[in-house]
């Protein structure tokens, strides 16, 4: 996300070419004041954390419309954590805010809040569109893993706490068709690790199961060590390798 400032505050959430989100929010532009740029750092850092915020402000010489501080700090709201591979810029009193979301209901939420951040003299320009399911499914996961139990299908709490949040998602899908792909490293004999990578899609078909999600709309697939997405030779590559995908079929 990147929120551009004052003349141009921007935030934008980045995405790689997987579309598994970086959680990196670029601030930058020009505010009037010190203790300006200080005030945004800390929203910023109180909503996303201060590890994923890169601040690329500068205090300049500009003339901010009256109460600007005030609508600035008041739009930097939790709503905006709803917004994926998006931007926000202020440019005096023209707001434009674009990205996605993974629903109507949460589109209509942010901008009703963006809207209610300033007075009649702004004017908001909203663009956010819904994202795809298979977008939303694959910004849920991000960058984790389901992680299970050592060489077994038992889901870890990490794991599970994961999973809940992929069920919130799968449930607003309207019982999409989701194939559900387990995946291992090459450690160890290929027909094990096939036998493992179905066990633990079969597990997590199973905990969704008991989240309300339509059996019938999911299936499971064990790829073992035939599709990694990173270097085996390297203990970084093989847990990348250990993981669920979820792919829409429908």
């Amino acid at each position: 996300m990147r929120i551009a400032l004052g003349f141009l505050l921007s935030l934008m959430c980045l995405t790689d070419a997987a579309q598994a989100v970086q959680d990196k929010i670029v601030v930058s532009g020009t505010v009037p004041t010190e203790a300006m740029r200080a005030q945004v750092l800390s929203r910023l850092r109180d909503l996303y954390g201060a590890e994923k915020i890169t601040d690329q402000m500068e205090v300049g010489n500009v003339v901010a419309p009256a109460n600007w501080d005030q609508y600035v700090l008041k739009m930097l709201s939790p709503n905006l954590r709803n917004i994926s591979a998006g931007q926000v810029q202020v440019e005096g009193n023209q707001i434009r805010v674009s990205g996605n979301v993974k629903n109507e209901a949460l589109r209509q939420e942010v901008t009703s809040t963006l809207a209610s951040s300033f007075n009649q003299t702004y004017q908001v320009h909203n663009t956010l569109q819904v994202s795809s399911g298979q977008q939303a499914l694959d910004e849920t996961l991000g960058q984790r893993t389901i992680e299970f139990e050592s060489g077994s299908a038992i889901l870890t709490a990490k794991g599970r706490i994961v999973l809940d949040e992929m069920a919130q998602v799968i449930r607003e899908l309207n019982n999409a068709r989701i194939a559900i792909i387990g995946h291992t490293d090459n450690v160890g004999l290929r027909e094990s690790n096939i036998e493992l990578s179905l066990a633990r899609a079969a597990a997590v078909r199973q905990y969704l199961i008991g989240k309300r999600i339509e059996s019938s709309s999911m299936s499971v697939t064990g790829s073992g060590p035939d599709a990694p997405i990173a270097d085996n030779s390297t203990v970084e590559g093989r847990s990348k390798n250990r993981r669920i995908d979820f792919k829409i079929l429908n």
